[in-house]
């Protein structure tokens, strides 16, 4: 009976009360976290929180720069879904993302298990995948504008090898979407090519040599090790990506400016026009939180089909 009723006193006892130097430690410790979160809270809170709630409060009135401004509710963004324009850049962006997405991300992963074996000028052949990530899209636009030239381009050479006609790839409605699609993909490689050589690298060599001592193929190492170990990265690869072909303008702007008529109109470009040269600054915030929206759902299709990817 003496055991039974000294246990709890024994259990007691044992969870001491922190002493005040560990209460004093622990307060300092706290007080050290959050002054080294300060700058990054301060950044966050000026370029981003601050810039959303602006656009957010902007798209429900009629701002234009300069002038005063009335409240009009949810009209801009019912004038949004009447616009032709405005449904044109949409697609189009998101026929851009569903295209470039996949096939950049395929193609960076292929390329990186390439480069991860041992071969002859692997420094080399890193460095060129990755110099269109570094160089100005601007200079990407201007080289990719002469090897699409209809006359002396270096596409139409090489087609003319195998007794294709010449094509008008950006004056043609119908390529010159597809011929954008072609250039973000190969400048997006570089990015992507790097990161997935680096969680490659992060494999364990040992499950990859128990696997392979199992009598694995490399297909199925593939499958059963690698790709599970690169979930992670996968899903890094996927959201910077999507944020990415959003967010693109530069070379639509300089190859296209959104034509021939606006088969090449993409979002970004809208809000520019709308917002810069028609100066209707509420307009555009609109189109901005629709675009954040469309985002934010293909993040959220991404996640689903990140966890579906798991649990099988």
């Amino acid at each position: 009976m003496s055991t039974t009723l000294e246990r709890p006193a024994l259990a007691t006892a044992g969870k001491a009360a922190p002493s005040k130097d560990s209460r004093a430690l622990i307060r300092n410790q706290v007080r050290a976290g959050w002054a080294l979160l300060a700058p990054a809270l301060l950044h966050s809170g000026v370029f981003i929180v601050l810039p959303v709630l602006s656009v957010l409060v902007l798209s429900l009135t009629d701002y234009s720069f300069g002038d005063s401004f009335d409240w009009v509710g949810f009209r801009n963004y019912a004038d949004l879904f009447r616009d032709p324009n405005f449904g044109a850049s949409l697609w189009h962006t998101v026929l851009y993302a569903i295209v470039v997405i996949p096939i950049s991300m395929v193609v960076s992963l292929a390329v990186a298990i390439g480069l991860n074996q041992k071969i002859r000028g692997l420094g080399f052949f890193r460095t060129a995948f990755y110099i269109p990530t570094v160089t100005a899209t601007v200079a990407v636009a201007t080289i990719w504008l002469w090897i699409y030239s209809p006359g002396s381009g270096l596409a139409n050479g090489f087609l003319s090898l195998f007794g294709f006609a010449p094509n008008q790839w950006l004056a043609n409605p119908g390529t010159a979407l597809p011929s954008l699609m072609v250039v973000g993909i190969w400048q997006g490689l570089g990015t992507k090519i790097i990161i997935y050589l680096a969680a490659l690298q992060g494999v364990s060599r040992d499950l990859v040599e128990s696997a392979q001592l199992d009598g694995a193929g490399r297909w199925q190492r593939f499958v059963n090790v690698t790709w599970p170990a690169i979930g992670p990265v996968q899903f890094f690869v996927l959201i910077t990506s999507i944020v990415g072909t959003f967010q693109v303008f530069d070379l639509v702007y300089v190859m296209t400016q959104g034509g021939p008529g606006s088969s090449t109109r993409v979002l970004v470009m809208d809000i520019y026009q709308n917002a810069f040269q028609n100066l209707k600054l509420g307009y555009a915030s609109a189109e901005t939180v629709i675009m954040m929206i469309v985002i934010a759902i293909f993040i959220a299709a991404g996640r689903l089909l990140q966890k579906a990817d798991t649990n099988d």
